[in-house]
């Protein structure tokens, strides 16, 4: 029992290593396959959405995969194959994506988020600490009849 959690831990822990390329994804030059697997890092799956194209096993990110490839072999420098694909999928192929206009939601919804919900927090905390209103004269003696037939009643 003891030696099959020992494999599973293991393979547990390799399951994390497993990339999505595949072999004939591979370029023959080890550098250029270096700086497409360096670059793919960077570029979003658009099914998966919070997967790097390199780790994602959906059939557009094996498009993408072999799209930057073909750019690569083809000459083109590091940012020129990256641009060519935020061209055709726009800004949200990238896992980072820049700090512009178009983009403010996604970098300050965040931040945003948690301001108001800091907000909301306060508001409940302050009206919360608020001590119980004083009683009235007629709430008072209201209260002693009760109390008086409560210990009478008994």
């Amino acid at each position: 029992m003891r030696r099959l959690a020992l494999i599973v831990a293991a393979g547990l822990a390799l399951a994390g290593q497993a990339r999505a390329v595949t072999p004939d994804e591979q370029l023959a030059d080890p550098k250029l396959e270096a700086r497409a697997r360096a670059i793919s890092q960077e570029l979003r799956c658009v099914v998966c959405q919070n997967q790097s194209i390199d780790d994602s096993a959906a059939p557009l990110a094996h498009d993408l995969r072999v799209i930057l490839r073909e750019r690569l072999a083809a000459g083109d420098s590091d940012r020129q194959a990256k641009d060519y694909l935020v061209r055709r999928y726009g800004d949200f192929v990238l896992l980072r994506p820049p700090f512009q206009p178009d983009t403010w939601a996604l970098w300050l919804g965040p931040l945003v988020v948690l301001l108001l919900g800091g907000g909301a927090v306060a508001l409940y905390m302050r009206g919360r600490g608020k001590a119980d209103p004083a009683l009235t004269p007629a709430d008072e003696a209201e209260l002693a009849r009760l109390m008086a037939g409560r210990d009478g009643g008994d």
